[in-house]
């Protein structure tokens, strides 16, 4: 792709959501929403990134995509039907799905011109095709035909329309082949719909494990096998999209209300049509006859002139070829946690000296917070260890650490968040795997769900005393984020936050009425009321006030109304912001104290941090926890956020602020208007690398590692 073709997919061409905005005083949520998949979507542009980096970032787009739909769209469209008019941030209903509609097909039609133009025929040249079945030779296409007989063709269904066959039901996220068949001796015209089989690769690998053709055209060559004695008039690709939205009754009893979330699962597979994706050749008697079977308006179909679902393309980025990849940064263990010989410290007998701060990817998650729930398991003197599990993975270490733990006898309770969003039947899963381990396996309080990220181990030392030892984070209990995601936790024995934790935890698990506590804010009880006081302290300071914010989202129209107070009152205030922002920043008068930026990179910013103060009149106070800036978070959720006062541990967050607000290379400003600009380059300052880079510095492996971060950031 040139140069100037290149240009023109651009966040500056393509990223205008957030000018549709329709008020003066806030950012559209939604539209705020697709401007980052825009800032994803440009790493797929930068010809800086390695190759299948960039066909990753492709896959992730397209996911972000999907899930906007499946639970943003979709509530609009309820919002719409329902009759209810516009909300403080945005137009009407019906005026955000037409803002949505215009962004929606510009970024798509980006990304499709990008694959095809660019990185498609730049894979072909370092010997990844990515090939369409015409361009197959003969050879090819024979060993396409085995695969087809031997691994497709088994467990193919093709489904007949007629009067004895109704329309088939099609499912949410499937992709399937609309197929016209005729009957030569009748000339009877027939539909019939084949779905491409979701276990199966979405690109087929050929012979020599480097080469790629779509699953849904391999299957497209074999049509006549499975139609024989018909002739296949044509066959277009199209791809649904559902309301997945769970809303079980809230004051369910636990037993009932597993049973209420296993029961919406299978209603989320019959949600509503929220969108249409085909092939852009459909023509228009099979598109007709979609919408019309479907239930979907034609203002919800979208034309896609190349493969559709692009987030298959993980499959080519499986391909072992790392020198197309990026080389993944070293994780260390902090020196603390590790003996001179590399074996794991004593947890125990650390954290009673002092707190440790973890910084994940940089710090491993497997040798500091899966190790310290492992020595809790392994332990004799452990009494008990407590846990909220909001999302993990299917291999999670720390399950096997819990399980293994009641089986020792220790007292063991975990909370299990059965409505997490897409992983429910995952938690599920895990929650009769516990229960049947003799684990204590509590669900969410009615009308709240659980998304703190805390750990509570209680153990009795050799002198008779009994201590906490608490973890307290901004990241889920799951491993394989933890390899992928920026977080940050808490490791302490301080005695007032185990008291916090234990009082958390009886609340979530009897019926403990607490609604203070000593160190921890806590939503929905105090989060909200303490950062409204933290930052209104701030705004009484005037020109000597101070906040510095890092967060994925920031919606919550109170806490922007807050800021706004600020500034006008003289406070400097800088936000970090990867997601959603509906603050504007810079308006003169009225905001132009406030910066908004987001980093956007390899890893996903998730951790969230606040600190408030600049020194000079008393000591910066730093928080880290679980919350966003949402109403959600701070109304409708169970979250914890901690105080960091160790003077170390403070200054750690101070650098990673700092980092953040110099980056020159992995940054974006948003403006008064709602528009994001990419921050131009004059230092060379990276968030992740320097990150990397500072974790290397504090790794008994320093000489090591440091040399390696040097050379990859170079």
């Amino acid at each position: 792709m040139s140069a100037d073709a290149r240009a023109e997919l651009t966040i500056d061409r393509l990223a205008v959501a957030g000018c549709s905005s329709r008020t003066e005083r806030y950012i559209d949520r939604e539209l705020s929403w697709l401007d980052f998949s825009a800032r994803v979507l440009a790493l797929a542009v930068d010809p800086a990134q390695p190759l299948l980096e960039r066909a990753k970032f492709l896959a992730i787009f397209s996911q972000i995509l999907d899930e906007f739909f499946q639970v943003r769209v979709s509530g609009l469209l309820s919002r719409m039907e329902a009759g209810l008019g516009a909300g403080a941030d945005a137009g009407t209903p019906g005026e955000q799905l037409t803002d949505i509609r215009s962004t929606v097909t510009r970024l798509v039609d980006c990304q499709t011109r990008l694959f095809a133009d660019d990185i498609q025929p730049s894979l072909a040249a370092v010997g990844v095709g990515l090939s369409t079945w015409e361009e197959l030779g003969a050879e090819d296409r024979a060993h396409l035909v085995r695969v087809f007989q031997d691994q497709i063709f088994p467990v193919l269904t093709p489904l007949a329309v007629d009067p004895g066959h109704p329309f088939p039901y099609i499912s949410n996220l499937s992709l399937n082949l609309a197929v016209i068949v005729v009957d030569p001796e009748t000339g009877a015209r027939r539909f019939a719909r084949v779905k491409v089989p979701p276990l199966l690769p979405r690109f087929i690998a050929l012979s020599d494990g480097e080469r790629f053709v779509p699953l849904e055209q391999v299957i497209a060559a074999h049509l006549h096998t499975l139609f024989p004695g018909l002739e296949v008039e044509s066959h277009y690709p199209f791809r649904v999209t559902r309301n997945v939205d769970l809303t079980p009754q809230e004051d369910e009893e636990a037993d009932d209300l597993l049973a209420a979330v296993e029961m919406e699962l299978r209603r989320r597979r019959f949600g509503e049509a929220v969108r249409l994706e085909v092939d852009d050749a459909i023509t228009d008697e099979i598109l007709d006859l979609l919408l019309r079977e479907i239930g979907i308006r034609e203002q919800q179909v979208y034309r896609v002139a190349g493969p559709l679902d692009l987030g298959g393309l993980w499959s080519v980025y499986g391909l072992d070829r790392p020198d197309l990849k990026e080389e993944p940064w070293p994780a260390v263990t902090p020196p603390a946690l590790e003996r001179p010989d590399g074996e794991p410290a004593d947890f125990f007998a650390v954290l009673d000296a002092s707190d440790v701060l973890v910084h994940h990817p940089y710090d491993s998650f497997a040798t500091t917070v899966e190790e310290f729930i492992r020595q809790a398991a392994a332990d004799p003197g452990v009494l008990a260890i407590k846990l909220t599990l909001y999302r993990t993975s299917g291999d999670s270490p720390i399950i096997k650490a819990l399980i293994r733990a009641a089986e020792r006898g220790k007292q063991v309770a975990a909370l299990v968040e059965v409505k997490a969003r897409f992983d429910e039947q995952a938690n599920i899963a895990w929650a009769r795997a516990l229960e049947e381990a003799g684990v204590h396996v509590v669900y969410e309080l009615p009308g709240l769900k659980t998304h703190s990220k805390i750990a509570l181990v209680v153990r009795q030392g050799g002198d008779g005393a009994v201590r906490r030892y608490c973890h307290i984070g901004t990241g889920n209990y799951n491993p394989a984020t933890a390899r992928i995601y920026e977080d940050l936790g808490l490791l302490t024995s301080n005695e007032g936050l185990g008291a916090d934790l234990t009082d958390l935890f009886n609340f979530l698990t009897g019926y403990s009425r607490r609604v203070s506590y000593r160190h921890i804010l806590v939503a929905p009880m105090t989060l909200r009321s303490a950062v409204l006081d933290l930052i209104a302290e701030q705004a009484a300071l005037g020109q000597r006030g101070r906040i510095v914010m890092k967060v994925n989202h920031l919606v919550d129209q109170e806490i922007i109304d807050a800021l706004y107070r600020a500034s006008r009152a003289g406070v400097s205030i800088d936000l970090v912001v990867r997601t959603t922002c509906g603050l504007r920043p810079g308006l003169p008068g009225h905001s132009d104290r406030i910066t908004v930026r987001s980093i956007v990179g390899r890893y996903l910013e998730h951790s969230r941090i606040m600190a408030f103060g600049d020194g000079s009149t008393g000591p910066i106070r730093y928080f880290i926890g679980s919350a966003d800036l949402m109403e959600r978070n701070l109304d409708r959720r169970v979250e914890a956020v901690v105080p960091v006062e160790e003077p170390e541990l403070a200054e750690r967050l101070q650098q990673i602020l700092d980092v953040c607000l110099a980056d020159d290379v992995q940054a974006w400003t948003l403006d008064g208007t709602g528009r994001w600009t990419k921050v131009p380059t004059t230092e060379g300052v990276a968030t992740q690398a320097t990150l990397a880079g500072l974790a290397a510095t504090r790794s008994r492996r320093r000489g090591d590692v440091e040399g390696l971060v040097e050379q990859r950031a170079g």
